[in-house]
């Protein structure tokens, strides 16, 4: 009997624990249900616009279009594209800031959207054609694409900012004082002939140079053959001296001058009338009238014959 006694309260003990643990499992088992549901019924991502462009920031040439590529995705969070979740397209108006003296809209393929439908989860390939309507300074300017969802009440946009870049430009331009092609020389003696180098770049142009093609024999030089410098818009008269040899044949002859920089170019030709100078004029006038006067009196004596 003691022997029993003792088991007793072992015996309790047990199964007391055994009824616990029983009694433990359905809280356990609801609890991850709990868990299960509570993850089930998380908050949702938020919708966004997401915008992606490889060049940002473009250059091109004067009087040319700038051309940017991009695209635009309407999703929630980090989910694969072509994943849907209940949700269809969405229509969203576009708006485009651009500086002054340019002109800029955003195209779909080849035609201008001023809206656009989304497909919920999926991206769209878009592109902003940016036109300057004048020539520009040099430097960079800036353009935002907004893209704003139409539907009433409903907040969703997104917006990307891209630049284009104006580099200098370089011209410069020679031409003649008197806009004239084509002048008078007299030869065995030095001519002067005024040319007019014009800078029309955006900026300043370094170390141009003045150089001439003429017939074989003649002398041509510059006041100045090299200009350091010359400032945007400035103007720089060149006197030109050309002296044909003296025995040179009355005539039209051509010649060729030429302002060059690393940048930039212009060549003008010039057809020059060679005249014969006046001492020999006055020479050639009194052989001819030598000669008559010759032939003259041979008449006379012949005649008394």
């Amino acid at each position: 009997m003691e022997t029993i006694k003792r088991k007793l309260p072992v015996f309790f003990i047990i199964l007391t624990l055994t009824l616990s643990i029983i009694l433990m499992i359905p809280g356990m088992l609801f609890a991850q249900e709990d868990e299960e549901a509570v993850e089930e019924i998380a908050e949702p991502e938020p919708e966004e616009l997401i915008f992606e462009t490889k060049l940002p920031k473009i250059q091109a040439k004067e009087g040319e279009t700038f051309t940017f590529n991009f695209d635009v995705a309407y999703k929630a969070g980090d989910e694969p594209f072509g994943i849907e979740e209940g949700k269809s397209e969405k229509t969203f108006n576009i708006t485009v800031d651009y500086p002054t003296g340019w002109i800029a809209a955003v195209a779909s393929g080849s035609t201008e959207a001023q809206a656009i439908n989304l497909k919920f989860n999926s991206e769209e390939s878009l592109k902003l054609i940016a036109i300057p309507l004048v020539q520009q300074e040099p430097g960079e300017y800036d353009f935002k694409v907004t893209i704003k969802s139409a539907v009433e009440g409903d907040t969703l946009e997104g917006s990307i900012e891209l630049t284009a870049v104006a580099p200098p430009t370089y011209e410069i331009n020679l031409t003649t004082k008197t806009g004239r092609l084509s002048t008078e020389l007299t030869s065995g003696k030095d001519n002067h002939y005024k040319l007019i180098v014009t800078n029309n770049s955006s900026t300043s142009v370094e170390n141009i140079s003045l150089s001439s093609t003429e017939p074989e024999g003649w002398q041509v030089s510059f006041d100045k053959d090299k200009i350091e410098s010359m400032e945007a818009g400035e103007k720089i008269e060149i006197d030109v001296t050309i002296n044909p040899p003296e025995k040179t044949i009355a005539g039209d002859y051509m010649l060729t001058f030429k302002a060059s920089s690393e940048n930039s170019n212009s060549s003008i030709d010039l057809r020059a009338t060679v005249e014969t100078p006046t001492i020999w004029g006055i020479v050639g006038i009194g052989i001819i009238v030598v000669v008559i006067i010759g032939v003259a009196v041979i008449f006379a004596r012949l005649g008394r014959r």
